[in-house]
């Protein structure tokens, strides 16, 4: 067993979502989700400190993303055109391993009252990045707050769409949160 095969975290995340769905966050181990990835428990803890952070995998990259692109969108841009930018940049990162673990950990968090706090606090851990942009460029709190938790919502719901959908498209992520935001922005105006 190599020590540092490339493509170790990816192996070890989905290990531990098949691992996960065949037989629960609770009956699977440290130990067992190595074995699946090829590698040691103590390679599994040079990535990542247990097994429920598996969940936040790549956290810190997509509000890295969604942050720089909140701040690169074009000066004057509305607070929602920002966070469109924002989804975006981050969308744009999203290849065919991300549309293909979507369901699979879909499943897994909904099978774990602990991987569905994970989940939560990943959730705001997004929208706090979105919102700290949004501030940055002037928007007042309130509306960065709104914004932010909207980018969030619609990055989930046109994530969920994109991974559900066809495995054999070819098509992008970036419409399908973009297309969320917009139906968003619809419904809240609709709100009175």
């Amino acid at each position: 067993m190599a020590r540092w095969e490339p493509g170790a975290r990816e192996r070890i995340v989905l290990a531990a979502v098949d691992l996960f769905s065949e037989q629960g966050y609770d009956a699977t181990t440290v130990a067992q989700i190595a074995e699946r990835a090829g590698i040691t428990k103590s390679t599994f803890f040079r990535y990542f400190p247990d097994k429920r952070e598996l969940l936040a995998a790549g956290q810190e990259t997509l509000s890295r993303l969604l942050a720089e692109g909140i701040t690169e969108a074009p000066e004057g841009a509305s607070p929602l055109e920002a966070v469109a930018a924002g989804l975006e940049r981050a969308s744009s990162q999203m290849g065919p391993m991300n549309r293909e673990l979507g369901p699979r950990l879909k499943a897994a968090v909904a099978a774990s009252a602990e991987l569905q706090e994970r989940n939560v606090l990943k959730n705001v851990g997004l929208a706090a990045a979105m919102t700290d942009a949004l501030i940055a460029r002037g928007v007042p709190d309130p509306t960065a707050h709104l914004a932010g938790e909207l980018g969030v919502l619609a990055f989930k719901r046109g994530f969920a769409k994109w991974s559900e959908g066809d495995r054999d498209a070819t098509d992008e992520l970036a419409p399908h949160t973009l297309a969320a935001l917009a139906e968003l922005r619809a419904a809240s105006a609709s709100l009175g």
